[in-house]
């Protein structure tokens, strides 16, 4: 059985919801955020603190769109993975990078410095210029989906779920609302998939059965 440790809404849903596209079974492990903070347990399982965790056997990950990519090689052959003999091999790999390193990383310092750094610490101007950041990138997705109902490959990928974690977090840091109607169209394709539903209602379910919060 996979384990995986997870807060609501952080990036530990991109392998929630990859686990839902590919139906796997799945143990899933919720913990409050930042777990490092508020279930120091945990380290000794992770000893970084972060999310996600996935233990698989003797598998032990804790990158988000690395367990994605690592569960759809380890559990396929499923067309969620681009195979290294497509086309569009090389665009898939890099909207995964992307998605985290190029997206997601400004997105981490407008939710830390509007609403988890205490009162005193927190600063306007640093959110305002990592989500400015933010729409400078994505101005690639934008351009991409316009062109196609999905990132690469004509099909929907694990690049999808990789960036459309992205979308989610810009929506719940209110960032959704300055999206192009490309993106915009594109977030609501993603969210209309059964995959993305279950993984939003298994993340709830859990959260209620295990007693934890969601986060501010």
């Amino acid at each position: 059985m996979i384990t995986l440790y997870h807060c609501n809404a952080a990036r530990s849903f991109r392998p929630l919801w990859m686990l839902e596209e590919l139906g796997l079974p799945y143990d899933l492990k919720m913990l409050p955020f930042p777990p490092r903070v508020f279930a120091k347990d945990y380290l000794a399982i992770n000893p970084l603190g972060t999310i996600p965790y996935m233990i698989d056997g003797d598998t032990r990950m804790s990158e988000s769109s690395g367990i994605c990519h690592y569960l759809g090689t380890r559990y396929g052959p499923t067309p969620l993975v681009v195979g290294v003999d497509e086309p569009a091999y090389g665009a898939f790999l890099n909207w995964m990078y992307f998605s985290d390193a190029t997206l997601t990383f400004p997105q981490t310092l407008v939710l830390r410095y509007t609403r988890l750094e205490p009162e005193e610490r927190r600063n306007p101007q640093v959110a305002t210029d990592y989500a400015k950041w933010f729409f400078g990138r994505l101005r690639a997705v934008e351009a991409a989906a316009g062109k196609a109902d999905t990132l690469c490959a004509g099909r929907f990928t694990v690049a999808d779920i990789s960036v459309g974690y992205a979308l989610r977090l810009a929506e719940n840091i209110g960032l959704a609302k300055d999206f192009g109607p490309n993106v915009a169209a594109y977030w609501q394709r993603l969210q209309a998939r059964d995959g993305f539903k279950r993984a939003v209602a298994a993340e709830n379910l859990a959260g209620e059965q295990q007693n934890v919060p969601k986060r501010v």
